[in-house]
């Protein structure tokens, strides 16, 4: 029977199948994903089939089958540079959830998570939390990457998952769509889950005092219901992120990535200008003109890195 993974714990998966049923179940020993090293190969969003095994009364189903993607959001697993890991599949959306500090989301990991989101056809939307949270430089700070975002063209939202300012524009947004949460550890996603689905009742947990940071308190994937039964969607709740690596991305088509610097690039005197030294090249001459900002430049160019296994740096 088919089925929808809504939650995955490492190597258990509990399958909700067409009947409504959520069902336990384990992978098959053999189950690979083509052409993909990744270090969970099935993973919640995943259309699956499910079966018992013959002659098996101990009630134990498998996933025998992963059918076709039309999207996944993906990243260099940590400490292992060849291999993957799947954040989430068949998704409609995601957000990308970030703070200005305690613990700050820095620009590098956000364009490279909205790049990857690009290559996997994800479309993403930025949600800064903790507003009631910040000093003036702070807000500042804020606006001047909302007005960034927004003008390369991703839609971002101000909120307080405390005070529960913004909260229910994201929710309108949510209904009858599959949406994963993504972000680092502390920039407070639980809560955000409980103001937007109380009954989830999701733990949450202070920011370390010493290195401002956050700390796990999701230690598995899951996919959260909401809604009513005509309208309802799916939450994909993730552990948070320390960094985000890239993989597969062929240096020619890393532009393609960054709205603004793939729609300049055109301008290019030569057809496979790397933006890097070409004479001629449109891309840079916008950057000294400050109409592609320094910030995505340079994560443009750590991403083109990327290939160089021994320039991996995992902290990205």
């Amino acid at each position: 029977m088919e089925g929808l993974v809504i939650k995955n714990t490492g190597s258990h998966y509990l399958v909700r199948c067409h009947d409504e049923v959520e069902r336990a179940c384990m992978a098959k020993g053999n189950l690979r994903l083509k052409g993909i090293r990744s270090t969970n190969p099935i993973t919640v969003g995943d259309h699956v089939l499910v079966d018992k095994e013959s002659g098996n009364n101990m009630g134990v189903f498998y996933i025998k089958e992963i059918l076709p993607r039309h999207n996944y959001i993906i990243r260099r697993a940590s400490n292992l540079s060849k291999q993957s890991h799947i954040l989430a599949a068949n998704l409609d959306n995601s957000f990308l959830v970030c703070t200005i500090s305690r613990p700050e989301t820095s620009t590098t990991f956000i364009d490279r998570f909205l790049a990857t989101a690009e290559a996997y056809r994800v479309p993403t939307e930025i949600i800064f939390n903790k507003i009631d949270a910040y000093d003036q430089d702070e807000l500042r700070y804020m606006e001047m990457l909302i007005d960034l975002y927004s003008y390369v063209g991703y839609p971002c939202h101000r909120i307080s998952a405390v005070t529960g300012e913004g909260i229910e524009e994201i929710k309108e947004q949510l209904l009858g769509k599959i949406t994963l949460l993504s972000g680092h550890s502390g920039v407070g996603k639980s809560t955000l889950i409980n103001a937007l689905v109380p009954e989830a009742h999701l733990k949450t947990s202070e920011i370390s005092e010493v290195h401002e940071t956050g700390m796990h308190t999701t230690t598995f994937s899951q996919m959260i219901r909401l809604g009513d039964e005509h309208e309802h969607g799916y939450l994909i709740d993730t552990p948070g992120i320390k960094g985000f690596g890239t993989l597969d991305m062929d240096t020619a088509e890393v532009s393609h990535y960054f709205p603004e610097i793939f729609e300049i690039s055109h301008q290019c005197r030569f057809s496979n200008c790397t933006h890097t030294h070409e004479p001629g090249c449109a891309v840079r001459a916008a950057l000294e003109r400050h109409e592609i900002a320094e910030s995505r430049y340079t994560s443009y160019l750590s991403i083109m890195e990327d290939k160089d296994e021994s320039k991996y740096r995992p902290e990205f």
